[in-house]
């Protein structure tokens, strides 16, 4: 499958960000820690790839905590720096305020060695979309200074935010890749919330979501819906999610296309508990 999936908008904030990386000191790199892999955009890699990175693996309190460990051991061990976050946790914040810092300081250091004017931090954020980014900065600063939604795409212009005296970020949209052509990385971005449905069929990525559950998390998937199988069938699982949670017409038969979206609702909430997306065999 080869999937043609880049906005106009997402173009536009390409060209704005090469413009802007002049400028800026750091990138921070925002990506989903149940899917820490699949959640990061390879285009972004290239841009500013001389400035020095951090890794942020959002949504750290949805992750189920070995897989995630795993990811953060092969991140550290090829030399990227990495910041697991809970942005509901104070304390995270300001740990992750001080990772900045201190992977910023190499810029600074040559901008003292070039004789430049001592000024803040300039950090760019970016990120696949609906990844938690204006969520972030929103904590960052105790205060909504940008739009956040479940909705991807949000943030169609950049912006700058004064995080403290020494520290600014400077906010960007969501942006994907030109083309999309790994199904198994298309289900999980979609799964994530990370696209819309139009790429792919949404009874596609919802029978993979429920792969995955069924394989690894089963007792989750068992007890959010109150039935218990011993063989993985689709139709079974979908049946017992419409009925649970009243997914009914007029007639009393199941509405399938509302039992979909009440499960990637129930995925994207993690109503599941800690859950990875990133196996061997998923």
């Amino acid at each position: 499958m080869v999937q043609s999936y880049y906005p106009g908008h997402m173009a536009k904030a390409k060209r704005a960000l090469k413009e802007k990386l002049s400028w800026c000191d750091m990138i921070i790199e925002l990506a989903d820690a149940r899917a820490p892999h699949a959640s990061r955009n390879e285009t972004l890699y290239t841009l500013g790839k001389h400035k020095p990175r951090l890794l942020v693996l959002g949504k750290e309190d949805l992750a189920d905590k070995e897989a995630l460990e795993r990811s953060v051991d092969a991140f550290e061990a090829s030399e990227k720096p990495v910041f697991s976050l809970n942005v509901k946790d104070p304390r995270m914040i300001k740990q992750l305020i001080s990772k900045i810092r201190q992977v910023a300081e190499p810029a600074k250091e040559k901008r003292r060695r070039k004789g430049l004017e001592e000024r803040a931090i300039r950090a760019l954020v970016v990120g696949v979309p609906n990844v938690g980014k204006s969520t972030l900065i929103n904590q960052l600063v105790k205060k909504r200074v940008t739009d956040v939604a479940d909705t991807p795409h949000i943030t169609k212009d950049l912006q700058v935010i004064r995080i403290h005296e020494d520290l600014e970020l400077i906010d960007s949209p969501g942006m994907l890749w030109p083309r999309l052509d790994d199904t198994r990385r298309l289900y999980k971005l979609s799964l994530l919330g990370a696209l819309k449905d139009v790429p792919v069929h949404k009874d596609e990525v919802v029978i993979h979501g429920l792969e995955v559950l069924f394989k690894h998390y089963r007792e989750a998937l068992f007890s959010r819906y109150d039935f218990h199988t011993e063989s993985f069938d689709t139709m079974t699982i979908l049946d017992a999610i419409g009925r649970r949670m009243g997914c009914l017409s007029k007639g009393g038969e199941i509405d399938y296309d509302r039992v979909l979206d009440v499960f990637l609702k129930d995925f994207r909430n993690g109503r599941f508990g800690r859950v990875s997306l990133e196996f061997d065999d998923a």
